[in-house]
């Protein structure tokens, strides 16, 4: 036998006890939800605005390439999803929906159902996400248990634009991903 099978064969036959997993405490957030989800957000450099603000957001920057998937504000997208995600290059902004948002870090669950192609939130220069107020949870224990095993095939959190920086501390925003992020909350 060699030293290494020999080494193997007393792990493998090392009695163990069966011990229970420590209790996961329910770390609750203070306060109502929404509110800890706007202030989250608001510190992750993302922002809360109603639907006047979105139009006039996109009026104001006369966008040529906006894309909604979302179906309350499909009026204004001004092209369809494209079959092949380098024809998203130069997207200006993309809508689409949120499966359910976390107070404690302002994390929005998105799968691909919401996407229609996987690159788009990390393509478009400013995403918007369109979020139902009355989904979200309190932290991210809460959200897994929500997700579960679900039948999706991709998934993702987002929460808050793109942000990189490097050993000198400079911070970039959009810099892997869009330069905004702004939730509407319906």
């Amino acid at each position: 036998m060699s030293s290494r099978d020999y080494i193997l064969s007393k792990i493998r036959n090392t009695p163990r006890d069966k011990r229970p997993l420590p209790e996961i405490p329910d770390f609750k957030v203070d306060g109502e939800l929404m509110d800890r989800f706007k202030r989250s957000l608001l510190m992750n450099k993302g922002e809360i605005v109603d639907a006047k603000q979105l139009e006039e957001f996109i009026d104001s920057h006369q966008f040529k390439k906006v894309l909604s998937l979302s179906e309350e504000f499909r009026s204004f997208s001004n092209l369809d999803i494209p079959d092949d995600a380098h024809q998203l290059a130069d997207m200006d902004v993309a809508i689409i929906s949120g499966q359910f948002g976390v107070a404690e870090n302002a994390a929005i669950w998105l799968e691909e159902r919401d996407m229609g192609l996987r690159a788009l939130p990390f393509i478009t220069e400013h995403l918007v996400i369109v979020l139902e107020k009355d989904q979200l949870v309190s932290n991210m224990h809460e959200a897994y248990e929500r997700i579960g095993k679900g039948a999706s095939g991709f998934g993702l959190f987002i929460a808050g634009p793109s942000k990189t920086a490097d050993i000198e501390q400079s911070l970039v925003i959009g810099a892997h991903g869009a330069k905004s992020l702004r939730v509407v909350l319906v």
